[in-house]
């Protein structure tokens, strides 16, 4: 298996602009400011179901309607953004689909995926056990859509190096999630191809990264579990027509933490006004990371994907907001008799925080008799005042520990 610009173009030739559209590029000053650099973001979370994958899944069954087989259903195996390309695509050429996903596949995912017209079934709690069902129930009526390892799929995701090249020609550096590695094998092709000279760097998460050690090993590596909350490039692997792709054009691959892209996906909603999921968001995270340096260069981060549910966009908001320390938990050791509540409520008050929540903790064996805990999570604008209502607590005779994150 190979893939060529050749065939990236022929896809590009194939879309229809109802389902695969031209994504724009906008700016963002902070972020210059921030990185040193010329930075132009390709807003591909605004395409149609998204996210990128549309591309690919539209090229692998516009091209099966143009055959001489007959297929009537289109299966595939998916956490989500995948799951909708392939239904919609399905839709648009007069197939069924069948989308396999892990049961803990976000609701929203599930929801969107089924509304484009997929028969959505639950199997298994990661992407490889709901990829070896999908396989399993393929018969001669079905084409199996791969998330990535296939040339129409990597060559439909690869239209996406041919639109930056043409929106910012002068580019010298563009960043690009991997899960799989189709969306990278893609565009790294295409720009490898067309303007060797721009560099191309490949971000992973620390909890699912795998093409760091599969560099290192000469082959494509595997990894049984991964935790990430860029649930969308939490494969667990790569394959050998994507390892072959990085491998010759990728020039280097880094990896940021979870707490990196949470604190991205913050970053992007208030800079930029924009909601991207954690897979979208990891190319801004490596940008703003010490382990990437881009200045002085025209840069181009890949924002791929916005399905961002809101119990994940809720867990993202929490986890940003502690690391900022704008969230905080606060356990301040009482003497336990009326009126310690409210006179360490009015000292947090007075700073102008805002309790969430408070417990009552009487049970702990450090605790001698007649005291108590009080474990405050209180709202700040961030570690300075955190500081002062810690100094302040602290100075109105409590013992206070703040467990922050």
């Amino acid at each position: 298996m190979n893939v060529t610009v050749s065939d990236i173009q022929d896809a590009r030739d194939r879309f229809d602009d109802d389902i695969v559209q031209v994504t724009p590029i906008e700016t963002s000053r902070t972020l210059e400011k921030a990185v040193g650099a010329t930075v132009r973001l390709k807003m591909e979370h605004l395409q149609r179901t998204g996210s990128f994958k549309t591309r690919g899944a539209y090229n692998k069954l516009a091209k099966c309607a143009r055959s001489s087989t007959e297929y009537t259903n289109a299966v595939a195996a998916s956490a989500g953004n995948h799951a909708q390309g392939v239904a919609l695509a399905a839709a648009k050429t007069g197939l069924d689909s069948t989308i396999v996903m892990p049961t803990n596949a976000p609701q929203a995912k599930i929801d969107a995926t089924e509304g484009y017209g997929a028969e959505v079934v639950l199997r298994g709690q990661t992407f490889r056990s709901a990829m070896e069902y999908a396989k399993s129930i393929v018969d001669d009526d079905s084409v199996f859509v791969h998330a990535y390892d296939d040339p129409d799929i990597v060559a439909g995701q690869g239209t996406l190096g041919l639109e930056i090249l043409e929106q910012v020609p002068s580019v010298d550096t563009v960043i690009v999630p991997i899960g799989g590695g189709g969306l990278i094998g893609g565009i790294a092709t295409a720009i490898g191809e067309r303007s060797p000279d721009t560099r191309i760097v490949g971000v992973q998460a620390d909890g699912a990264a795998t093409v760091p050690q599969s560099l290192q090993a000469g082959e494509p590596r595997t990894r049984d579990s991964v935790q990430t909350i860029a649930d969308g490039i939490a494969t667990g692997g790569i394959s050998d027509l994507t390892y072959d792709l990085i491998s010759e054009y990728v020039d280097e691959v880094v990896t940021v933490s979870d707490t990196e892209i949470a604190e991205s996906v913050l970053f992007l909603l208030e800079r930029t006004k924009q909601m991207v999921e954690g897979a979208g968001a990891v190319s801004v995270a490596a940008m703003r990371s010490d382990r990437l340096d881009v200045r002085d260069e025209v840069v181009v981060p890949l924002l791929c994907g916005g399905n961002l549910s809101m119990t994940d966009l809720q867990t993202v908001l929490t986890h940003g907001l502690t690391h900022r320390e704008q969230v905080v938990r606060l356990r301040v050791r009482i003497v336990d008799q009326p009126g310690e509540m409210s006179h360490i409520s009015s000292i947090i008050a007075d700073c102008g925080a805002n309790i969430r929540d408070v417990n009552h903790e009487r049970s702990a064996m450090d605790l001698d008799v007649g005291n108590a805990y009080l474990q405050f999570r209180i709202e700040t604008s961030g570690a300075s005042q955190t500081t002062r209502i810690v100094e302040s607590i602290r100075d109105a005779g409590y013992a206070v520990e703040n467990l922050g994150r």
